[in-house]
C-alpha cells in the first residue's frame, strides 16, 4: 500500500514537468487548444530555435544566472565551511553567544531583509549589478549550522596527527578537513546553487537593466500585453531545469551521504 501511494504521489508530482516538456515542442495554438493531447502531433524545435536565435538577450540571461549562481555558491562554500569549522573547533571569547545569534538569525524570514538590503546596496552604489545579488547572500546561517554540526563529529585525532606533522590551522582545514567533508559541502552546494538559480524576487527588486536580468526574471519578457507566450516559456523553463539536473547527477552520491549525516544529527 505504501508503494502504491508513493507511486500515485510521484505521478501527480511529475505530471506538470512532463506536460511542460512536451509543451516545449508544441506551437502556441496547440498548447492553448481545448482537449489537446499531452504528446504533440509533431515534435518541433522551433521554440528552442526562437529563444536562442531570435531573442538576443536569452543567451545573456543564461550566462548571468550561471555567473551569479556559480560565484555565489563558491563564496558560500568557503565562508560557511570556515565559519562552521571555527565555531566547532576554535575557542575564542563570545563563541557560544555568536552561535546563539546565528541560531536566532536562521529564524528570520529572508523576505524581511529585502528592503533593508535594498537600502544598504543603494547607499553603497552597487544596485543593478552582480554584486547586488551575490553579496547579501555571501553567507547562509543555516549552512553554517550544518557545517558546524559536521565538524563537531569530525575526529580530532586526524587534526592532531596533521599538527604533529607540521601543518598549521589553515593547512589542516584545507588539506585534511575539507577533503573529508565532501558530502556536507556537496549537499550545501546543491541547495545554495538552487537558491541562486531559482531566485526571482531579489533580481526583480535589485536589477533594472534588461541585459543584466537573470534567467528567471527574463522569463517575464515572454509575457506581453497581448498574452503569455506559453510555447517559449515552456522551452525556456526546460533550459532552466537542465543545470539543476546536471548538478544533482554529478553530486548525487555526496548529496545522499550528506543528507544521511544531517538526519543523524
Amino acid at each position: 500500500m505504501a508503494y502504491v501511494l508513493l507511486t500515485i504521489y510521484s505521478a501527480i508530482t511529475l505530471y506538470p514537468f512532463i506536460w511542460a516538456f512536451f509543451a516545449s515542442f508544441k506551437p502556441y495554438s496547440e498548447i492553448v487548444k481545448v482537449g489537446a493531447p499531452l504528446i504533440p502531433h509533431t515534435f518541433s524545435m522551433a521554440n528552442y530555435q526562437y529563444i536562442f536565435t531570435q531573442d538576443p538577450l536569452f543567451p545573456k540571461w543564461i550566462i548571468n544566472s550561471l555567473v551569479i549562481s556559480i560565484v555565489g555558491t563558491l563564496i558560500n562554500i568557503v565562508f560557511n565551511s570556515m565559519s562552521g569549522y571555527a565555531l566547532a573547533r576554535l575557542h575564542f571569547p563570545g563563541r557560544n553567544a555568536l552561535f546563539m545569534i546565528i541560531l536566532v538569525c536562521i529564524m528570520v524570514p529572508a523576505q524581511i531583509l529585502l528592503i533593508p538590503n535594498y537600502l544598504i546596496m543603494k547607499a553603497l552604489g552597487i544596485l543593478d549589478s552582480y554584486s547586488a545579488l551575490i553579496l547579501p547572500s555571501a553567507v547562509n546561517f543555516a549552512y553554517i549550522f550544518m557545517m558546524r554540526q559536521f565538524f563537531i563529529s569530525f575526529p580530532k585525532e586526524l587534526e592532531e596527527s596533521a599538527q604533529l606533522d607540521g601543518l598549521g590551522r589553515l593547512g589542516i582545514f584545507y588539506k585534511i578537513v575539507v577533503p573529508m567533508a565532501k558530502s556536507s559541502i556537496a549537499t550545501q552546494a546543491i541547495f545554495v546553487f538552487l537558491a541562486f538559480w531559482n531566485d526571482f524576487m531579489r533580481p526583480l527588486l535589485y536589477i533594472t537593466t534588461e541585459s543584466k536580468y537573470t534567467l528567471t526574471l527574463g522569463l517575464q519578457s515572454f509575457q506581453t500585453q497581448h498574452g503569455t507566450q506559453w510555447n517559449y516559456i515552456m522551452a525556456a523553463a526546460m533550459i532552466t531545469i537542465l543545470p539543476i539536473i546536471v548538478l544533482y547527477v554529478l553530486l548525487n552520491r555526496y548529496f545522499m551521504v550528506g543528507m544521511r549525516i544531517g538526519g543523524e544529527k
